[in-house]
Formats: C-alpha cells, structure tokens, sequence
C-alpha cells in the first residue's frame, strides 16, 4: 500500500486552531449550520468504509446535506482535514480508553501495541498517510501523556521512552499492513487465502521432495498453519528484550548508550534542531 497523502501538508497554523480551539466561531457571515467535530467525523466514516481517496469536500458535503463552498467556512481544505481526522482516530479513546496506571510496564506496552493494532484495523486508511511530520493536536497529545505516564517505571531515559513507542508503532504497523494487503490481494484476485496456496501446493510439494530444500524439508507440518499467532510472538519477544534492558538498568548493570545525533526519526527531533544554524 502506497501513500497518498501526508500529514502537516496544509496550514499548520490554522490546523493547530482547528486541533486546539474547534469551537472558535468567525466574526463574520451567517450563523454556522456545522461544526469542525461533524466534519471530521463524516470524513472518516467515509474514509473506513471507501478508503481515503474517496474522501473529498464535494462528497463530504453530499454526505452532510450542504454546499461544499460552505464546507471551506469551517475546514480549508482536505490537507487540514487530515490531520484532524489523524488526531482524532489517534487519541485514546480509539485504543480502548484510558487503561488503569498500575505500575507495570510490561502491561502498558502489551495494551500500546493490541490498542493501536485495533486502531489500524479499524481505520486502515492510516497506513495510506505519511506521517513523518505530524500535526500534534489533543488527541494524539492525550495518548502520549498516557502511554508514557504507564511506561516511566522502566527506568529508561526520556529519549529512550519515547523510542519504546515508536518501536511498538513500527512494530505493530507493519503487521498491519501485511493484513491489509492480504485483503487487497483477495479482493483483487478473487481467490481465498485458501485457494492461493492450494493452487500452488503440487508445484511446492514436488520441489521439496525433489531434496533442494532439505532445511524447508524438515519443518514440521504446521509450520506455515493459521494457527500460530505471529503477532503475538513477535510481541512477546520485544518485550523479552525490553526486560532485559530494564533489569540491567535497575541493577546498574548497564548504563544508556551514546546515541548519534539525529539518529532517531526526524519527527520526533527536539525543536532547537530546526533553528540550529551551522
């Protein structure tokens, strides 16, 4: 899955007004029949169900039973509808509410990665946005403020923290848009899961009997099975490796890394950076 569109694209300073002041009415003309909140949310409904491509201001006022040239009094464009819709199906009601801070790490990352699966499940057009310089607005705000209050007692640096949610968020996004495309190549081909490698079962059995593949050979029957939950897995085994960081910083046993400036995503790089001059 490509990407279409991308977040901050439009104007910055009037999608922070949008984010941060929705209710903020214009001095002038008639008296609104919308607000910003029914906007956003008619967007998405039409972007769950069609994809994001479909979401225009000329279907956004069919769907909402006025003018698109009204629709520009209160949004100007589809840029900043973006990235209101963004923050919106970001916030932490969208990953299963607020979750209860008892003091386990382990459990906040648990809930971090299902919740966001949940949220790309949901709304899979995400995967379609390019986010690296996001708009950041209440809701997506409300979620760091929680996730990270739940993960502070791994005893990790704040630059750490922070690259704890990103991991899970690369993490989880990739399984994502493997499920995503697995529907896409159904919906394409018209063949099952199913009917795709039944179709290539006698070519695959003759291969692996012919002795090429003695390691393929030898795996066990249920190997590439829909049983084994591989999401799971893979979560399981990032927090393993979490732990073991943790437990080394907690006994002292190891100390944070030297990090080269810049090496993580230019999203997240301190504000100074951009005002640095050389």
């Amino acid at each position: 899955m490509e990407s279409t569109e991308s977040s901050g694209s439009g104007d910055i300073q009037r999608t922070l007004e949008l984010l941060w002041e929705p209710d903020r009415r214009p001095s002038r003309g008639p008296k609104p029949t919308l607000t910003v909140d029914r906007i956003v949310q008619a967007a998405i409904r039409i972007a769950d169900a069609e994809g994001l491509d479909a979401v225009s201001m000329r279907r956004l006022s069919t769907e909402l039973g006025t003018g698109t040239m009204s629709l520009y009094r209160y949004i100007p464009s589809k840029a900043e509808l973006l990235d209101l819709m963004l923050d919106r199906v970001q916030g932490p009601e969208e990953a299963g509410g607020p979750a209860v801070d008892d003091g386990d790490w382990r459990t906040a990352v648990e809930d971090l990665a299902r919740g966001t699966l949940a949220v790309y499940q949901r709304h899979p057009w995400l995967l379609q946005v390019n986010q690296a310089r996001p708009v950041l607005g209440p809701g997506t705000l409300d979620s760091m403020e929680a996730t990270l209050g739940r993960i502070r007692t791994m005893g990790l640096t704040d630059p750490e923290l922070l690259s704890v949610i990103i991991m899970v968020d690369g993490y989880v996004s990739g399984v994502a848009r493997t499920n995503v495309h697995e529907v896409e190549a159904e919906q394409r081909s018209g063949l099952t899961d199913s009917e795709f490698w039944a179709a290539q079962t006698p070519y695959l059995e003759g291969v692996i009997a012919s002795g090429r593949y003695p390691v393929m050979a030898s795996l066990a029957e249920d190997t590439f099975g829909s049983a084994f939950d591989h999401f799971e897995f893979g979560l399981q085994c990032l927090l393993e490796g979490l732990a073991v960081l943790v437990e080394r910083r907690r006994t002292g046993g190891d100390e944070a890394p030297t990090v080269r400036p810049h090496a993580c995503p230019p999203t997240l790089r301190p504000a100074e950076d951009a005002t640095a001059t050389g």
